[in-house]
């Protein structure tokens, strides 16, 4: 698949470049797995030597041969033998000081199960040689948790040492029509959403449907649930490195919200467990629930919902872990069965979560969000524009003869009369507007 989009990610990425030149730059570049994190690193660089090292889970020894070798390779300089990695930043650093060039350490925090101490290290070669230095250092990571640790938790060596932090979020909802009307000039809005929500505008995701030569609903469908597929053992792959060994009572609480139980104790009645020390890590620590406060709700209402924020993982959870022991007979037709028979009711909050992100996309608003009452009175998206007092309320349908404004109109009672001065729109929104 070609590269598409990040055009801002781009343009950062070379200004950071040129600046290495009169000023050392260390850069953060955070981002779920499978974001393209490492195809932007790639396609952004080149204008200055460029080195690319994945930190695998090796010992130091065969780490600093490996690295050695690439420096070798690309800046044709040979710093001698290592088994310390200290020691051989200690000569990058000293190395940078004669030549500008860039170095990307990629899934940089595996470095804490090759010598935690790597961390430290690096901090202090950095602080001891960064006036002389003109090295372009980039730090990727896709472990969320482990790179907020390293880089936000005060107590941590290399906390406040990096001059810029890019966090690289799944394609846009543009570029995902742009990319399947080449593979599919005719495409439905139901592609589209099939599309969103299989992927979620996540690189990877995108790129294997593409290869599969999947570009309609049926073709996206079946792409995922066939022999041999990418996106079977994927959510566990992604989260393994997250939760470890305590991995059970989380799938459990992340399938009951899949599942539509969105609500602490709902979430408790779906999976027999007291969620709440889950949900807070789930939220604050691994960055995969997200706490929904309905609109105008003080900030410490307990009138709140969870959400997964990742699409995938939300089919994932809905769908192929659930029904894993289908999977594992491979008994496809099974699990296609019950996905097609819940496709209408699980691809309509998915529009609701589409629009959402379309309108955030717009630049319009300040805020784009929902509103519930006591679990009544539902409305799928409320778009705030404090500074023109402009207010978008919609209802999202798959089908717009299901749309009724009218009944809108009574559930924004509330909302209404506290914007009394404001300009108000009622919008129905269906896949004929995608």
């Amino acid at each position: 698949m070609k590269f598409y989009n990040r055009k801002t990610e781009i343009e950062a990425l070379k200004c950071i470049e040129e600046r290495s030149v009169s000023f050392p730059q260390m850069t953060v570049i955070t981002g779920r797995r499978r974001i393209g994190k490492t195809a932007l690193i790639r396609h952004a660089f080149g204008k200055i030597p460029f080195l690319y090292f994945f930190v695998a889970r090796k010992s130091e020894a065969m780490l600093c041969e490996e690295l050695g070798s690439i420096i070798h390779e690309v800046l044709h300089e040979d710093l001698g033998d290592f088994t310390s990695f200290a020691r051989l930043f200690g000569a990058i650093m000293n190395l940078s000081k004669r030549k500008n060039f860039t170095l990307v350490f990629d899934e940089f925090q595996n470095f804490k199960y090759v010598n935690e101490s790597v961390f430290s290290d690096i901090q202090n070669l950095w602080d001891a040689n960064k006036e002389e230095s003109q090295l372009n250092l980039v730090l990727c990571g896709s472990v969320y948790s482990m790179m907020t640790k390293i880089f936000d938790d005060s107590e941590e060596p290399l906390y406040g040492r990096a001059t810029n932090r890019i966090h690289l979020k799944p394609f846009k909802t543009a570029t995902l029509k742009e990319i399947l009307a080449e593979g599919n000039a005719n495409y439905t809005p139901d592609d589209l959403l099939t599309l969103y929500m299989l992927t979620g505008g996540v690189a990877k995701y995108v790129e294997q449907l593409v290869m599969d030569k999947a570009f309609t609903h049926d073709n996206m469908i079946r792409s995922v649930f066939s022999y041999g597929s990418y996106f079977i053992s994927e959510g566990y792959e992604m989260l393994r490195d997250e939760f470890g060994k305590e991995y059970s009572n989380y799938f459990s609480v992340l399938q009951a919200i899949a599942d539509g139980n969105t609500e602490r104790g709902d979430i408790k009645n779906a999976t027999g467990i007291e969620p709440g020390g889950y949900l807070d890590k789930l939220e604050k620590t691994y960055n995969i629930v997200s706490r929904h406060r309905a609109y105008m709700q003080p900030e410490g209402s307990r009138n709140v919902k969870y959400f997964i924020r990742d699409n995938f993982l939300t089919f994932w959870f809905r769908f192929i872990h659930k029904y894993r022991s289908a999977i594992e007979i491979d008994n496809f037709d099974y699990v296609l069965d019950k996905v097609m028979a819940d496709y209408n009711t699980f691809s309509g909050f998915i529009l609701e979560r589409y629009f959402r992100q379309r309108f955030a996309e717009m630049g319009c608003y300040n805020m784009v969000t929902n509103y519930w009452k006591g679990g009544e009175d539902e409305i799928d998206l409320i778009a705030v524009n404090e500074v023109e007092k402009h207010l978008v309320i919609a209802e999202c349908k798959r089908q717009a003869k299901r749309i009724d404004l009218k009944r809108l109109q009574e559930r924004a009672i509330d909302i209404v009369a506290k914007h009394r001065r404001w300009t108000i729109e009622l919008k129905g929104l269906s896949l004929d507007d995608m």
